[in-house]
C-alpha cells in the first residue's frame, strides 16, 4: 500500500508538468495540421476554404521539393561525416597530456556557444568573402585565384559553417567516452605488440561506437532544422542550391504568405524527422544491446 501511495503521489506531482508539456507540443501541432487542410493565404483574408490533402500534393509536387530534400540529406550527411571524424581526431588529440591542455579544450568547445547567426556572418564576411576574406588572402598569397564560396560551392559552404558549430559538441561527447576507456586494455595490447593503428581499430573505436551513435542521433535531429545559416548567407540560392525542407517551408509561409502550403510542408518535415529519429533510436538500441 505504501508503494502504491508513493507512486500515486509521484504521478500527481508530475501531472502538471506533463500536461503543460503535452499542451505545449500538441496544440501547435494540432493547429498546424488544421491549417494544412485549408486553402489559406494571408494576402486573401476571409477567403479560407477546405482543400483536404491539396496542400500536401502541392508541396510534394513542387519542383523545388526534390532538390530541397536532397540538399537536406547532403547537409546532414556532410556535417555528420565532418563532426564524427573530426571530433574523433580532436578527442584523441585532447586526450594526450600536454602543456595548456585545459585552455585548448576550452577554446575547442567555444564555437558551440556562438549563435548560429553570428557564426554565419563571421564566415560570410571575414572568412569566405571572395575579396576581403581570410581564405581569399591565403589563396592570393599562394598564387591561386580566390574562390567565391557562396556562388561556386554554396552547399559545401553551408556544410562547413554548420560543421564548425557542431564539431565541439561531437568532440566533447567523444572525449568523455574516450576518458572512460580502461588504460590497462591499451597497455596490455601494447605489450602484446599491437601498434597504434591496431589499438585504435580494435580497442578505441569499438569503445567509441556508442558515443558516436548518440552524437549522430542528437545532431541529426537538430541538423534537419538548420535555417539561420542559410538565411544569413545564401537565402537558399543560387537558385535552389542551398534550399532545404526547412527553408522551403519558410519560403511558403513568409515569402508567399501561403499558410496552408507551409503548414503542410511543416507536417511533412515533422514526419521525415520522426522517421529518421526512429531509425536512429533503433540503431542505438541495437548497439547498446551488444
Amino acid at each position: 500500500m505504501a508503494t502504491l501511495h508513493t507512486r500515486a503521489s509521484a504521478r500527481l506531482m508530475m501531472a502538471p508538468a506533463v500536461i503543460l508539456l503535452l499542451a505545449w507540443m500538441i496544440v501547435p501541432l494540432g493547429m498546424t495540421l488544421y491549417f494544412s487542410l485549408l486553402r489559406y493565404n494571408l494576402l486573401m483574408p476571409g477567403m479560407e476554404s477546405f482543400t483536404g490533402l491539396g496542400n500536401y500534393v502541392y508541396f510534394l509536387t513542387d519542383p523545388a521539393f526534390g532538390t530541397a530534400l536532397a540538399n537536406t540529406l547532403l547537409l546532414v550527411g556532410g556535417v555528420l561525416a565532418i563532426t564524427v571524424i573530426g571530433g574523433t581526431g580532436l578527442a584523441l588529440l585532447l586526450d594526450q597530456p600536454f602543456f595548456g591542455r585545459g585552455i585548448v579544450r576550452l577554446l575547442v568547445i567555444a564555437p558551440f556557444f556562438v549563435m548560429p547567426t553570428v557564426s554565419a556572418l563571421v564566415w560570410k564576411t571575414m572568412l569566405m568573402h571572395p575579396v576581403n576574406g581570410l581564405f581569399a588572402w591565403i589563396a592570393r598569397s599562394l598564387g591561386f585565384a580566390p574562390v567565391d564560396w557562396f556562388a561556386d560551392l554554396p552547399l559545401l559552404s553551408i556544410i562547413l559553417i554548420v560543421a564548425w558549430q557542431w564539431l565541439p559538441f561531437a568532440t566533447l561527447i567523444l572525449l568523455t567516452a574516450l576518458q572512460s576507456l580502461d588504460e590497462e586494455q591499451k597497455e596490455a595490447a601494447e605489450m602484446d605488440g599491437a601498434g597504434a593503428v591496431s589499438r585504435f581499430v580494435y580497442i578505441v573505436l569499438p569503445h567509441l561506437a556508442r558515443a558516436m551513435t548518440v552524437v549522430v542521433l542528437i545532431e541529426t535531429i537538430f541538423l534537419l532544422s538548420v535555417f539561420a545559416e542559410i538565411l544569413v548567407t545564401t537565402n537558399g540560392g543560387p537558385g535552389v542550391q542551398t534550399t532545404t525542407i526547412t527553408y522551403l517551408v519558410y519560403m511558403q509561409a513568409l515569402l508567399q504568405f501561403d499558410v496552408g502550403g507551409a503548414s503542410a510542408g511543416g507536417i511533412v518535415a515533422v514526419v521525415l524527422a520522426n522517421i529518421v529519429a526512429i531509425f536512429l533510436i533503433r540503431l542505438i538500441g541495437k548497439n547498446l544491446d551488444r
